[in-house]
């Protein structure tokens, strides 16, 4: 394999109690290049996971996180951003907040910003995506 980001296996640590998040990576999952992923689900219903330094269970759990092959370990949106180029389905995401210009991630702080408003969000957008599959399975 190389070095390159989009190449690396990646760790993808998500809150599987919560419907939201499951969604989100139940989709990420299906997508070519997944199947490269180690997705773990840290939620308070599985087993204690093993997390790796700089990372316990409820900082996952407040957090997205995204652990690469080289133990570097990003949140938020630079690790949806690190997911993102290992889809390549997504890859052109990854790279727009990715990008780097003359040394600044313009894109980067917005979709930080982005996802820091969306937090507060998740356990009401949690409940929707709940109330929508129970709908889809009757």
């Amino acid at each position: 394999m190389s070095d390159g980001p989009s190449e690396q296996p990646l760790s993808i640590y998500y809150d599987g109690g919560c419907p939201l998040c499951r969604a989100e990576i139940d989709h990420y999952r299906q997508c070519a290049g997944a199947e490269r992923l180690h997705f773990v689900d840290v939620g308070r219903a599985a087993p204690a996971p093993t997390l790796g330094p700089g990372l316990d269970r409820e900082a996952a759990l407040r957090r997205f996180h995204v652990r690469a092959a080289d133990g570097r370990l990003v949140s938020g949106a630079a690790a949806f951003a690190r997911l993102w180029l290992a889809l390549p389905g997504w890859r052109w995401l990854g790279r727009v907040v990715g990008l780097r210009v003359l040394g600044v991630r313009p894109v980067l702080p917005f979709a930080e910003l982005a996802y820091r408003l969306s937090l507060p969000l998740r356990p009401w957008l949690a409940r929707r995506v709940a109330g929508r599959w129970a709908a889809r399975r009757h």
